[in-house]
């Protein structure tokens, strides 16, 4: 009795040890895929302006649709918020700023505002997104549609699928 005792306190004493190891791994993988995310978005951008041509009415424009997943699981920091958000916009980035393109806006649960960079396939064309921010899923996947359009230049406008 006196073994599992001690074997019991044992476990809790290293549990509570690595913890705080356990939380960091958990941002550093959240940091690296929503990381990746926004890669998967770039190329979609680059895939739909490659050899296509930009035009004025949305419903005839050049698309793809891409499907956004937020990392979960026991090994992922849990994500508050998540977003797609315009990067010049004060309140949805943090000191730094980016002239041009879209930033993947989110914020871990006890944690400050963080953002990725969504780069432009080229400096000729721009991104845009359609009605504002727009929201993801936290714990889940969200479906995007991106739109070639001449929007006073060539641009790939992203939207939420539906």
């Amino acid at each position: 009795m006196i073994r599992v005792v001690l074997t019991v306190l044992l476990a809790v004493a290293l549990l509570t040890a690595s913890m705080p190891a356990i939380e960091d791994a958990g941002r550093d993988t959240v940091v690296e895929r929503l990381g990746t995310e926004a890669s998967h978005i770039e190329r979609a951008a680059g895939g739909v302006t490659a050899d296509s041509v930009a035009v004025a009415d949305p419903s005839l424009a050049a698309r793809t649709s891409l499907v956004v997943s937020a990392p979960t699981g026991v090994l992922a920091a849990p994500i508050d918020r998540l977003a797609l958000a315009d990067p010049t916009r004060t309140d949805t980035t943090t000191e730094a700023r980016v002239s041009e393109g879209a930033a993947l806006v989110y914020r871990l649960r006890h944690g400050s505002v963080r953002r990725v960079s969504i780069v432009p396939p080229t400096d000729a064309i721009g991104i845009s997104l359609r009605d504002g921010p727009i929201e993801l899923e936290p714990d889940g996947e969200t479906e995007l549609e991106l739109r070639l359009v001449d929007d006073g230049g060539p641009t790939v406008r992203i939207a939420r699928a539906g």
